[in-house]
């Protein structure tokens, strides 16, 4: 009765080691904590980056210079109706100090 046990597990075991194998799955048979588990996962990065369309405009230096100005335009204008940043220590702060 133990013997024909013993060898159930053992070939219970062969089995599982098998199959492991076969299917590329660990081989833990102590059940001891292992990091395998987060190893194996893809990186977050690399799916997100998938998902999104590659930016081909960031690359086109005539599209980056255009953008640039039309913000320096803008700036330009609102700095003409007195709406732009104001210049260095005359700021939000500077005027509590006093």
């Amino acid at each position: 009765m133990i013997l024909k046990k013993i060898l159930e597990q053992a070939a219970l075991k062969g089995v599982a080691e098998a199959s492991a194998k076969i299917f590329g799955n660990v081989w833990n048979p102590t059940g001891q904590r292992s990091p395998h588990k987060v190893l194996k996962k893809r990186l977050i990065g690399e799916e997100i980056a998938r998902w999104y369309p590659h930016d081909f405009k960031r690359d086109d230096p005539v599209w980056v210079a255009r953008l640039e100005r039309e913000r320096l335009e803008k700036l330009e204008m609102r700095k003409r109706r007195g709406k732009g940043p104001p210049k260095k220590g005359h700021g939000k702060r500077a005027s509590k100090r006093k």
